[in-house]
């Protein structure tokens, strides 16, 4: 059934639909949430893939955090406009790309930047290019932990931690032991095959201080394995979808107590019959890569069934007899958040029922100025 005192502002008919609406005081909530699940802030290493903001990186900082961890060169660079000391790019940077972060570590020297690898060529040829401008970059090894997207495996890591404490150019410093792929529904569950995988990190971490090289920093999980790597001592977490939360790891992640920051407000556009609506929330508005049924969630109206969608359109499916006009205001939690803040350039901000501003989100573009 309709809820139209969820999210109530009063300022609403100032809003163009569909809007990404950001609620800055829920933001600082999740911030200072994350924080306290750590027993030193400067274990918390944020991944701003999720909210690609200037604003949103401002308040992190604000709050005491100052280690980031970003995918693409715009997201370094924003986070270096940003003044933040310390950032991983956590991605192996070959080819132009190579060149571009070269040039992200030139311009901003008050930020120090590293990066990742996971092969000897790659290490090879950073090494190479980061020598020739006259540089010394800390590097990370990307270890596969069972993702089988990126990385090597944690037994064969050795060698290439060793090989590139032999190259000019670049200095290992860690490990990055990104382990999304562990989405057990019970924490329970996810606990045991999250420390089963991590044993392996141990293992060559012992490995690697064995060989003479300082402890290694060791970056781990995302936002599902987050409460469990709080509790390793010395390990850096790094969650990015904490920050504005959606509806996928809302059901994935129950023991959190973090709260949805970021929805979508989407009109009724049209009623095509008696028991469907329309609304202005197609494939450009929101992330469209999981089935129909779970790439929205409606807070105030939980009884409507998508039933298709296409670039400007959703219908759903409300039943005979339904109240719903053309018109109304439908507030839409995503299921993956990360895509869909990309699809917006802006974010409108609401506090105190009201609207308050804008958040940009910058590093949704793929370059900024280098």
């Amino acid at each position: 059934m309709q809820n139209n005192n969820m999210l109530s502002i009063d300022t609403i008919h100032k809003i163009d639909s569909p809007a990404l609406v950001i609620f800055p005081g829920r933001v600082r909530q999740n911030i200072r949430l994350a924080i306290a699940m750590l027993d030193d802030v400067s274990r918390l290493r944020p991944h701003v893939k999720t909210n690609k903001s200037p604003d949103a990186t401002r308040m992190m900082i604000g709050e005491g955090i100052h280690k980031f961890k970003c995918a693409t060169i715009a997201e370094a660079e924003m986070l270096g406009q940003c003044g933040a000391k310390d950032v991983l790019l956590a991605y192996q940077p070959i080819g132009p790309k190579l060149q571009r972060f070269i040039q992200l570590v030139q311009q901003y020297p008050g930020t120090i930047y590293s990066c990742l690898t996971d092969h000897p060529d790659a290490a090879d040829e950073q090494a190479t290019a980061f020598a020739a401008a006259g540089l010394v970059v800390p590097v990370f090894i990307d270890l596969n932990l069972g993702m089988n997207r990126t990385g090597i495996a944690p037994d064969k890591a050795l060698a290439l931690y060793q090989r590139c404490a032999e190259l000019p150019g670049i200095h290992p410093v860690g490990l990055q032991a990104y382990d999304g792929h562990l989405r057990h529904p019970d924490i329970a569950d996810r606990t045991m095959a999250c420390d089963a995988v991590y044993a392996g990190v141990e293992i060559l971490r012992g490995k690697i201080v064995a060989a003479g090289f300082a402890d290694p920093v060791i970056v781990a999980g995302g936002s599902p394995t987050y409460p469990i790597h709080a509790r390793r001592a010395g390990v850096e977490c790094s969650p990015g979808t904490f920050i504005y939360w959606d509806k996928g790891y809302g059901d994935l992640c129950p023991e959190q107590a973090l709260v949805p920051a970021a929805y979508l407000m989407t009109r009724i556009i049209s009623l095509p019959d008696a028991e469907h609506l329309c609304l202005d929330l197609g494939h450009k508005s929101v992330a469209a890569e999981n089935p129909l049924h779970q790439r929205v969630f409606f807070e105030n109206a939980q009884e409507l069934t998508p039933v298709g969608q296409s670039e400007e359109h959703l219908v759903v499916y409300a039943g005979a007899g339904h109240t719903y006009r053309v018109g109304d205001v439908l507030w839409g939690v995503p299921f993956h958040i990360c895509p869909t803040v990309a699809l917006y350039e802006r974010a409108t901000t609401v506090e105190n029922e009201a609207v308050s501003g804008e958040w940009m989100a910058v590093a949704r573009d793929r370059k900024l100025s280098i």
